[in-house]
């Protein structure tokens, strides 16, 4: 019987006992089988073929000289743990900090693995050329010819498709992989072998969002919504979201008004039916795309047949007040209230630090007294983002002003609001003021302690102090705090070349003892 791949794929969502029951007939495929007979149960596509399973698990030699492999054992095996950080707004440097999801990919090692490397031989090929991939293994700096070809074996769609990619004996990136999608969505060409492939021979690819968003929009611009659903269902399930790389194939530019709403709708009862993670991340990907490209009505329009939710419209606004449309932000919040969906902190910390950015800072005092007004309080960044644009411009008594009404309030200043202020004074050429900040807040803070101390004598480092530099790790040390590695580093190797060698050995005694310290006791049995 002959059944295609993208039927398999599908069948398989929909029934997962489908394949597994296709499968353990003992009728063979009058074509190829894409799927070995023993299917991984950590991952729905295994790619290799029936045929294969008897090849060895070591390398074998191409044509071209390069080394293949043919794992028994996908490498998705391997323990992946994600590390799932937050994802928020750009700020200025001590105002808005970037935070970066990510995943690690722990190897687990083993007398096979170990021994992969030593039974390789590496024929007619510089070894300098190779690097070791996530997975383990040797495999090549992905080249424009190689992308090149890599796109024509996608576009051949042959059965030996998976094959063929093996004996490349490369791991592509999220970077390479964009470009090679973008040629395929120009052509109307399905990707999703590649895609199976690519995320079974690397598996940092497996939780990417980006990587998982390029195939949806692979789908998009193919139209096959089928496979996209069934796609968007195994993302969901394993909690995998979705970035704005997921909907390059929506009809925007030159597209009639009409045609972007049908295709807009169409997706969002797509992403209402999956639910999940894809459907609360997709939607705000999809609003972050359409504010990114100024259509901002039709952002509204995805607002209103979703959820109006403040972090929704705090997507637009934040896109408004980075192009500077402050009158179109305040509008904005004017319209929330209207629909009782009343703006928050964050919603005034775009504003207010788009206009501390632009030098506007009248308004922005003036914002800050109406968001008072409207019962809507500030958080520690509000008072941040003043004081840290106050401290800019030499006006530090403005920004110990901002720092008095924050404290006041409970609110307990942040590390970037105390680095804020040493540089406030450190640049202004107050050095005595920057050191008494220190010493006060170290006190008063002792979770910031450790990191003012380090970056004042960091200053004084670059500043060509380095005897001060020195009495500052110094005297935190003698209070128990214990200095930056990097910054105590940099100033240990100064002082030693410039032949302060006593004071080098005060500062590696007092390392050692707060080392020895920081150990965890021994349990007494």
């Amino acid at each position: 019987m002959e059944i295609s791949y993208k039927k398999l794929i599908i069948r398989y969502f929909s029934n997962p006992n489908y394949l597994c029951s296709l499968l353990s007939h003992s009728q063979p495929f009058t074509t190829v089988s894409l799927f070995s007979k023993t299917p991984n149960p950590s991952f729905p596509f295994a790619q290799s073929y029936a045929n294969q399973t008897s090849k060895p698990r070591y390398s074998s030699i191409s044509s071209t000289g390069s080394p293949s492999f043919f794992p028994i054992t996908p490498p998705i095996s391997q323990s992946l743990i994600p590390l799932r950080g937050s994802h928020s707004f750009d700020q200025p440097r001590f105002g808005f900090l970037r935070h970066h999801g990510q995943f690690r990919l722990l190897s687990v090692s083993s007398s096979d693995e170990n021994n992969e490397f030593e039974k390789m031989s590496i024929v007619g090929s510089d070894k300098s050329k190779f690097r070791v991939s996530a997975v383990g293994k040797f495999v090549h700096n992905v080249s424009p010819k190689q992308v090149s070809e890599i796109i024509e074996v996608t576009r051949s769609g042959e059965d030996d498709l998976e094959f063929k990619l093996n004996m490349m004996s490369i791991s592509l990136s999220v970077e390479s992989l964009s470009g090679i999608f973008r040629v395929l969505n120009c052509e109307r060409v399905s990707a999703l072998r590649l895609f199976v492939w690519a995320r079974e021979a690397n598996p940092s690819l497996y939780y990417s969002a980006d990587v998982c968003s390029l195939i949806i929009d692979n789908c998009g611009w193919l139209e096959d919504y089928e496979t996209m659903r069934c796609l968007l269902k195994d993302f969901s399930s394993n909690r995998i979201c979705l970035s704005e790389k997921a909907f390059g194939f929506l009809p925007v530019l030159g597209s009639s008004k009409t045609s972007i709403v049908e295709s807009i709708t169409r997706v969002i009862e797509l992403l209402n039916e999956v639910g999940g993670s894809c459907r609360g991340s997709g939607i705000c990907a999809l609003l972050k795309l359409l504010s990114k490209m100024g259509l901002f009505e039709i952002a509204k329009f995805v607002i209103e047949l979703t959820d109006r939710k403040t972090s929704y419209y705090n997507i637009l606004t934040l896109e408004m007040c980075r192009r500077c449309s402050f009158s179109e932000a305040r509008d904005m919040i004017e319209e929330m209230r209207r629909c009782n969906c009343d703006p928050d902190a964050k919603t005034y910390n775009y504003m207010l630090s788009a206009l501390c950015k632009h030098d506007r800072t009248e308004e922005a005092c003036s914002l800050l007294e109406k968001m008072k007004e409207k019962g809507c309080p500030p958080d520690a960044l509000t008072f941040e983002i003043f004081i840290y644009y106050s401290c800019r411009l030499g006006k530090l008594d403005a920004a110990a002003q901002f720092f008095d009404q924050m404290v006041s309030r409970g609110l307990e200043p942040q590390l970037t609001t105390h680095a804020a202020f040493v540089r406030g004074y450190f640049y202004s050429r107050q050095y005595e003021e920057a050191y008494n900040y220190v010493v006060t807040s170290s006190f008063k803070y002792k979770r910031s302690s450790n990191m003012i101390y380090s970056l004042l004598a960091s200053l004084h480092l670059r500043k060509g102090n380095l005897i001060t530099a020195g009495n500052i790790l110094v005297e935190m040390m003698d209070k128990g705090f214990s200095p930056s590695f990097s910054v105590y580093m940099r100033i240990s190797k100064r002082l030693h070349k410039t032949g302060k060698t006593q004071l080098v050995r005060d500062l590696k005694n007092r390392f050692f003892r707060l080392s020895i310290k920081s150990l965890p006791k021994a349990t007494e049995n």
